[in-house]
């Protein structure tokens, strides 16, 4: 990303993990897992925090898990010189929404 800001970073991780909780953890071990971009090594399990706080707020933008798996590849653009084809974020797309379709039944008061 252009114009990286360390403390800025953090303190939008802090913020993040703060407001979503678990779901924070869950959509970065999904990301992980699934490792759209290569760089599970086994041991950087934090290597998709900043994505995963990016990612987290736009979902109240989505409607579909199509929206998900769109969304998440324009993070990743963002993010990375090359995000691979979109196609490949649908199985990331459909399991976020589901998480996302859980926690959002979970906060409902």
């Amino acid at each position: 990303m252009k114009d990286f800001d360390l403390e800025r970073y953090r303190e939008k991780v802090r913020r993040t993990k703060k407001e979503y909780g678990a779901l924070y953890d869950k959509v970065e071990a999904l990301l992980f897992r699934h490792d759209p971009i290569g760089i599970n090594f086994e041991e950087n399990t934090d290597e998709y925090e900043l994505e995963t706080s990016l990612l987290l707020p736009r979902l109240r933008t989505c409607r579909s898990a199509a929206d998900v798996s769109r969304m998440v590849h324009k993070v990743f653009e963002e993010c990375f010189v090359e995000a691979r084809a979109e196609h490949l974020y649908e199985p990331i797309g459909a399991e976020i929404w589901a998480l996302w379709v859980t926690f959002q039944e979970s906060t409902r008061p």
